[in-house]
């Protein structure tokens, strides 16, 4: 693996540097390894989107739960053709 200095940094790079690597709980080098392996195209960024909103609801549901929640919505489907005329 080779060795590289990188001369010209600004104090405002610097910081940014090193705030980034304290977030990901990386190394300085590690973070602009990263950085450079990203802008170069080497390593693409990950856009995965986690939510977190209703998670604790998913799968709770069984089929008395289901069969009350479309009861309850019944109303909902109904067209009013008053409305529509």
């Amino acid at each position: 693996m080779g060795a590289m200095t990188i001369r010209g940094l600004d104090d405002v790079t610097i910081k940014a540097l090193k705030e980034k690597a304290k977030q990901d709980g990386t190394s300085i080098n590690a973070a602009l390894v990263k950085i450079l392996r990203k802008e170069l195209g080497i390593e693409k960024k990950k856009h995965t989107a986690v939510y977190h909103d209703l998670d604790h609801l998913a799968g709770t549901w069984d089929k008395k739960d289901l069969a009350e929640f479309q009861k309850n919505i019944k109303d909902f489907e109904k067209i009013d053709e008053k409305m529509w005329k």
